[in-house]
């Protein structure tokens, strides 16, 4: 669809919105979820970490919004792919696959995190089953929001991303004020290893992810070429910002046997003992606000991807249909049915590293295509060329790391992900006959 095409009226979307879209995709299951477990590893090392992977995340923007830019497709990741590599059909199919498996594990990250705070309050943590069933029915709820109005959803992500970044600000000043900086001194100690800090960097990617949910709005944005790219910048620097500012003063203010025991809700625990109650239900607070724009986000830019990869038939036809013309129904609850399959039957840390791998492989492929299309995108080779290498590495290293401290869990990894290019390839073999009776 030509955005230039749709009525300025039909573009509700502005810059605010989307900063809000990117930044309710990306401030959520990050910060909240990944502390505990970067902590564990690499101790005072954290902050470090995680603004290497925001150095990360610009690298691979640069690539999404040239080829935004160029292209100008709500399509994002795959149509990028589709478009720069036109005779690859199987390719483009793994890589939508890839892409929308990638989104929904992000989704059943923030409802995850979502559902560890909201029943930290509840009685023995709610329980197994409890804590399952509420992060079903967060879902549910954002994705019934999604259908029924794009404009609601947006001033509903305004509201809760902007709220969430004054109170995310306001915990850190706390904990900062409560704490003493020298427990987060030195940042890197003896028994800091540089690789490991790379390689929770590299982890910490998928706290980035939500981003390229900007692109996906580009057909609904009311200046897509001046926005788009603003809004996709200025989130990775905020996202960066609270997430180095935040992780500092948790390791000053919190005991780091806590952080690291607690790791699911370990913001909330810690800040219990040191703030008291009003500093738990403060951070509690700011932790459900944070999911629940994180869910509402990917849930309005990943649908559009999959209705968008339905058209061109590597997703079953149901999944084009949408309602008022552009909010793709049936996606949006397929995508929420497949979320909560993956809450049921993975953890946390399977959840993360699944969600880090496929973004870095879809990001290396963008930069890749990036590359091919240098000219015609008038890209910075140096900037690209670094983009392509710190993606690789990065991906290499989840891998090590995963072969080395759980190799069941790169088994399990490996058995999703085959079983997605399996799918693609069946889905693929259905395009391509489609493709051959229209020509």
């Amino acid at each position: 669809m030509n955005p230039a095409s749709i009525p300025r009226r039909s573009r509700p979307l502005g810059l605010p919105e989307l900063i809000a879209i990117a930044l309710g995709g990306m401030v959520g299951g990050g910060i909240f979820s990944i502390l505990g477990v970067s902590v564990e590893l690499i101790g005072n090392a954290t902050p470090i970490a995680f603004l290497i992977g925001g150095l990360l995340a610009f690298l691979a923007a640069y690539s999404y919004v040239k080829l935004a830019l160029l292209y100008q497709d709500e399509g994002a990741t795959y149509s990028f792919f589709r478009k720069t590599f036109p005779d690859s059909i199987l390719a483009t199919s793994v890589v939508g696959w890839f892409i929308a498996f990638g989104y929904i594990s992000t989704l059943a990250l923030y409802a995850f995190t979502f559902s560890s705070y909201f029943c930290s309050v509840l009685p023995s943590a709610g329980g197994p089953w409890l804590h399952r069933a509420v992060a079903g029915l967060v879902i549910l709820f954002f994705a019934l929001l999604n259908i029924a109005s794009v404009k609601g959803m947006g001033k509903a992500e305004d509201v809760m991303v902007y709220t969430k970044v004054l109170l995310l600000l306001f915990i850190s000043g706390l904990l900062a004020g409560k704490g003493d900086i020298q427990h987060a001194l030195p940042l890197i100690d003896a028994q800091s290893s540089w690789v490991g800090i790379m390689t929770i960097a590299a982890v910490t990617f998928v706290a980035y992810e939500g981003f390229q949910l900007v692109i996906h709005a580009y057909d609904e944005t009311e200046a897509p070429r001046r926005d788009v790219p603003r809004a996709i910048y200025t989130a990775i620097a905020i996202a960066t910002l609270l997430y180095v500012v935040l992780a500092l003063g948790a390791l000053a203010a919190i005991p780091k046997a806590s952080i690291i025991a607690d790791k699911e809700y370990a913001l909330a625990a810690g800040s219990e003992k040191i703030l008291g109650s009003l500093g738990y239900f403060v951070v509690l607070f700011g932790a459900l606000l944070a999911t629940s724009s994180a869910i509402s986000g990917t849930l309005f830019g990943a649908s559009r991807l999959i209705a968008v990869i339905a058209d061109d038939g590597y997703f079953p036809s149901v999944l084009r249909v949408r309602a008022h013309g552009h909010i793709p129904r049936n996606a949006i609850m397929t995508m929420s049915a497949l979320a909560f399959l993956l809450i049921l039957g993975g953890g946390l840390q399977l959840i993360i590293e699944f969600g880090s791998i496929t973004f870095i492989i879809a990001s290396f492929l963008m930069a890749l295509a990036n590359f091919k299309k240098r000219k015609e995108t008038r890209s910075n080779v140096v900037v690209t060329l670094l983009a392509m290498g710190g993606l690789f590495a990065a991906g290499m290293l989840i891998l090590a790391f995963e072969l080395v401290h759980s190799p069941q869990q790169l088994i399990s990894i490996t058995v999703v992900l085959g079983l997605i290019v399996m799918s693609a390839m069946l889905r693929s073999r259905s395009a391509a006959s489609r493709q051959s009776v229209q020509t």
